[in-house]
């Protein structure tokens, strides 16, 4: 279920993601069952969640980017140079507190 983000809201998670070190390195094999299982336990954790993509791998970063974010229900916040940004609110718990949206979005 991937959410709608506004341009403020994005802005507001690209700034978050700023602190944050990438956690998870994707390589030539692409987005495999395991990376999406890895992706998926660190939502567990945490609602933003950066990622790696190493040179050896073949798709294109943003590719990749959408593909995983499809593949865990998340939303792709960007994609700078080859790391990936992805974000997932907790249904019970939202630990991050996204920006309002404008009303009749």
């Amino acid at each position: 279920m991937a959410m709608n983000l506004t341009s403020k809201q994005r802005a507001y998670l690209r700034s978050l993601a700023q602190n944050i070190k990438a956690t998870l390195q994707i390589g030539k094999e692409g987005v495999t069952p395991a990376v999406v299982t890895a992706v998926e336990e660190h939502f567990n954790t945490r609602e933003l969640v950066k990622l790696t993509v190493l040179k050896t791998a073949d798709e294109d970063v943003r590719e990749i980017g959408e593909t995983l974010a499809g593949r865990t229900r998340s939303t792709l916040v960007e994609v700078i140079g080859r790391k990936i940004v992805l974000y997932k609110q907790d249904p019970d718990d939202p630990e991050i507190k996204l920006p309002p949206a404008p009303k009749g979005v």
